[in-house]
């Protein structure tokens, strides 16, 4: 488990580049990550975060770019069904949280305009509190 911290924005400081998608990554549509995906931080396996990118851009090839909302239900959608519920995932161009994560998760990256944070929440163990 892991508390997080993210404040997006689109003159955040890259970390690591990745390279537009090429015949080899199989994402399925050849127009899919067109412009550099652009990951902020992560704790995800390499092959999740490679699935979180093509899950990204496949949504940005269905969704409006300023339809967030949609966007972000797709990327859900797409994680719950592949790696089971309890996915979250934020789409923005401006956007702060803080949150707790499963381990092994985590990711935030830029793709396009848009900053995207798709993470997977811990259950509580403590039952919820009751206004006195």
């Amino acid at each position: 488990m892991g508390m997080t911290t993210v404040t997006a924005s689109t003159t955040a400081t890259k970390l690591k580049q990745v390279p537009p998608r090429v015949g080899g990554f199989g994402f399925g549509c050849d127009n899919m990550l067109e412009g550099k995906a652009l990951i902020e931080d992560t704790d995800m396996p390499t092959k999740m975060q490679i699935q979180a990118m093509a899950a990204a851009s496949q949504a940005l090839d269905l969704y409006d770019v300023v339809d967030c909302k949609s966007i972000a239900a797709h990327i859900k959608k797409e994680f719950d069904t592949r790696y089971g519920s309890g996915w979250q995932c934020v789409v923005g161009s401006s956007f702060g949280c803080f949150f707790t994560h499963s381990k092994g998760t985590f990711i935030y990256f830029t793709l396009e305009t848009l900053n995207f944070l798709i993470f997977k929440g811990v259950a509580s163990s403590s039952p919820p509190s009751t206004p006195s």
